[in-house]
């Protein structure tokens, strides 16, 4: 699925008109490593099979429709100790809802969060992209490796100047440097706290070095 990402500013909110996705849609762009960090689900799967589907009623007694694509789980990275055969999300991209290929052909990496009935709703704000998108650090990253980086945050520069506001944050500047919200930034480094609590760029998916988790600036 292509979400055109690199020629959207981190600045255009995502704005929908639907309540139960209002919230979650007010918002930008993620580095892949804080995605994985917020997720409570990430998986590498395929889509198998989609349709539409009423799963209640809002407040003024209307039909709530979603989409709910049937997948093939290939791996999970991180979520509950069970496979996950179905995602749920809205019925346009109007109101947030991911469109994805669904004749099974196309790998997809997936980042979501389940709802008060532990099913998994994914929309326009959360980090989906193609497998075959990814660089290979970004995929060797997914599990531990960016797991040692959520007790970091990594802050999104958006216009020049900007600055972080801890020690345990990491400053993303790929969309100032270089146009793209899927930089040198997004595809080669985590997020990665240090001997002294504070946090800083690596690069790379194999673990940092002594000396680098021993140093006092970045």
């Amino acid at each position: 699925m292509s979400r055109s990402r690199s020629v959207v500013p981190l600045l255009l909110l995502v704005l929908c008109g639907a309540a139960e996705f209002a919230e979650a849609c007010s918002c930008s762009p993620e580095h892949p490593q804080q995605a994985y960090c917020n997720a409570d689900v990430v998986i590498r799967t395929k889509v198998v099979g989609k349709k539409e589907v009423v799963t209640g009623k809002d407040a003024y007694g209307y039909p709530v429709k979603m989409i709910q694509y049937d997948i093939k789980q290939m791996k999970m990275f991180k979520g509950p100790d069970r496979e996950i055969d179905t995602v749920f999300t809205g019925p346009s991209t109007a109101l947030c809802g991911v469109k994805l290929e669904s004749d099974g052909k196309k790998e997809y990496l997936i980042t979501g969060n389940l709802d008060s009935n532990n099913t998994l709703r994914v929309s326009l704000c959360d980090y989906i992209e193609s497998w075959e998108s990814l660089s290979m650090t970004q995929k060797k990253c997914l599990g531990q490796r960016y797991q040692m980086g959520c007790d970091c945050k990594v802050v999104q520069c958006s216009v020049i100047p900007c600055s972080i506001s801890s020690p345990t944050e990491c400053l993303w500047t790929d969309w100032v440097l270089e146009g793209t919200v899927q930089g040198t930034q997004a595809q080669h480094f985590t997020c990665v706290k240090r001997n002294d609590s504070s946090c800083a760029w690596y690069r790379g998916s194999a673990p940092p070095k002594k000396e680098f988790m021993d140093i006092e600036d970045p």
